[in-house]
């Protein structure tokens, strides 16, 4: 299957299958990161999980059911914003989208306080972002700063 010229492979559409079963919510993408092993979910623009108790108790039943962290992330046309989503939004002060020597990178500005939690443990949100720029619109390295 292909959607936005992304092919999922059987194991993605089994994962976005059971995510939308246990959410209620059809999933526009999944991404299996293996390094940090989760599962990335990345849903339509303006879609967000139910953030009440059920919300949270269905992607805690998620996580336990692929022994696997889960994540979601909102996706955006706009590659700044794709990217600040990647990244959790908070602490973000602005996000620029340059091109170097043929390559795009992000650039984005922190919050000196809150630059660990932008990043990441072990740099989390960091990769995500870059797996899912990458994926989406073709940028090379997300650069915090």
């Amino acid at each position: 299957m292909t959607r936005d010229g992304i092919v999922l492979t059987e194991n993605e559409l089994r994962l976005m299958s059971l995510f939308s079963t246990f959410t209620g919510i059809s999933p526009r993408d999944c991404v299996i990161d293996d390094k940090f092993d989760r599962v990335i979910f990345v849903v339509d623009e303006g879609t967000k999980l139910p953030n009440d108790k059920i919300g949270r108790e269905a992607v805690n039943y998620m996580r336990r059911k692929v022994n696997r962290d889960v994540e979601v992330v909102e996706y955006s046309d706009d590659p700044a914003k794709l990217v600040a989503n990647a990244l959790g939004g908070r602490g973000i002060l602005e996000v620029k989208i340059v091109t170097r020597g043929g390559s795009k990178m992000a650039i984005v500005s922190a919050d000196p306080k809150e630059k660990g939690r932008v990043v990441g443990k072990q740099g989390r949100n960091a990769e995500r972002a870059r797996l899912l720029a990458k994926r989406y619109h073709g940028i090379d390295r997300v650069q915090i700063t």
